[in-house]
């Protein structure tokens, strides 16, 4: 095989009862794979029927999403020059769905130049992916959950993710030695008394769902990933004109986060506060208010909150994340034990979010709530979830779409924010965290 050539053989999922045998032949460079099925015998001819492709295109990945109407097995392998990602689908006949995957693919797809697809052989279909640079693919399977049918995920990861921090020095067109002694500012100690010049606070906004998972729903069909990115942009833009404050986001468009990553991408960044944006949904539209949630490790403070906390924890299942590969990173991050003084913390700055919030909506509860939403676990950052109303409510789903209730609710949270600082100035943070 070729020193360029990498095969990976995913089983994602076995086939259906019968008699399957692979061979892999190798042929000086080019790969060869033969699906020798028992299909003339009665009863085990198959083949998946392909209902939808989408392309999630972003900074930090781009997925890829078949939609099928049963389980499928999956075999892949990248080749050099040029980059490519060949990905060979077994149980799939080619269909005008699979064919749109093709005019899917955006100009403007960070890792993605084109695709092809083909029928390979028979029952297997081949999709060649050509890449604008070398990518680290994950390929899983998603059992149904929701509105959604069986799924095959196709993640494509830069070989060197990219780093936060740099990222935002980039944007505001710093370089060189500028560069370096700003991504060291957050690192050093206080400064000394008498000392104008104070660190930088990293605040981390969290756009609640995105991708494949569109949060709920309003009666309307506004979505709250929709909603809550446009919240969380309006937010960025405050914090950014604000002196000593800089501003990161877990999603910047429209593409999903696993909760654990936003937890890990809150730490990287090595973050003085992380707050997560939603829209709330209940069964009952006459639900109405804003909320304000922080994290309990001693159970909810409500029935409420506990159903929200699973609600908001379940978002793994419908947006699709590959916990396969990342056990011990979840374990890590999502298991590991928050202190009390990051409670303590996040109730003070949920109190003081919450109580900028009441002057500009009605309040669902009048406190900050407790359960235990995983994507508020970082032990060593104070977090809250806020709901900024009930887009299940078909008034406050109205209200959610104006720009004016967007950027009072923006101003209100960063209002909150700016109270807290005042009063808990943040700490100089640890190399080791």
């Amino acid at each position: 095989m070729s020193p360029t050539t990498r095969f990976h053989s995913e089983s994602v999922i076995g086939t259906k009862s019968g008699v399957t045998r692979r061979t892999v032949l190798q042929a000086g460079g080019a790969l060869l794979i033969s699906v020798v099925s028992s299909s003339a015998l009665p009863g085990l001819a198959w083949a998946a029927q392909t209902l939808n492709v989408r392309i999630w295109p972003a900074e930090d990945y781009t997925r890829v999403t078949l939609e099928n109407s049963s389980k499928l097995n999956a075999n892949y392998f990248t080749l050099d020059s040029p980059a490519r990602l060949v990905v060979d689908i077994e149980g799939l006949e080619l269909t005008p769905a699979l064919k749109e995957l093709m005019t899917k693919v955006q100009a403007g797809d960070p890792y993605v130049k084109g695709v092809r697809v083909g029928q390979n052989q028979s029952n297997v279909v081949r999709l060649v992916f050509d890449l604008k640079e070398k990518v680290s693919p994950q390929v899983f399977a998603l059992e149904p959950v929701g509105s959604y049918q069986h799924r095959l995920v196709l993640d494509l990861y830069p070989t060197n993710p990219r780093d936060p921090i740099a990222a935002l020095l980039k944007e505001q067109g710093l370089a060189g030695e500028q560069t370096q002694q700003a991504m060291s500012a957050p690192q050093q100690e206080e400064s000394p008394k008498g000392s104008d010049i104070r660190r930088m606070t990293t605040i981390v906004l969290d756009p609640g769902h995105g991708g494949e998972d569109p949060g709920a729903i309003g009666r309307r069909g506004s979505r709250e990933k929709d909603v809550v990115l446009s919240i969380a942009r309006r937010l960025k833009q405050r914090i950014e004109l604000e002196p000593n404050m800089r501003v990161f986001m877990t999603r910047d468009a429209d593409f999903f986060v696993p909760l654990y990553k936003r937890v890990a991408k809150a730490r990287r960044a090595q973050a003085d506060l992380f707050i997560s944006i939603h829209a709330d949904a209940f069964i009952k539209p006459t639900a109405r208010g804003a909320s304000v949630f922080a994290l309990s490790e001693r159970g909810a403070s409500s029935a409420a909150a506990r159903w929200l906390a699973k609600k908001e924890n379940d978002a793994d299942l419908i947006g699709g994340a590959n916990l396969k590969n990342h056990g011990h990173q979840v374990a890590s991050v999502l298991l590991d034990l928050s202190t009390d003084a990051q409670i303590k913390d996040s109730l003070k700055v949920g109190g003081a979010v919450l109580s900028e919030i009441g002057g500009i909506n009605e309040l669902h509860k009048q406190l900050v709530e407790q359960a235990g939403f995983a994507v508020l676990k970082a032990p060593d950052i104070p977090s809250i979830l806020i709901e900024t109303a009930f887009i299940s409510n078909p008034e406050e789903e109205k209200k959610l779409n104006s720009s004016r209730y967007q950027e009072e609710i923006a101003s209100a949270v960063l209002k909150g924010i700016k109270r807290y600082f005042a009063q808990n100035p943040p700490m100089a943070k640890n190399r080791m965290v």
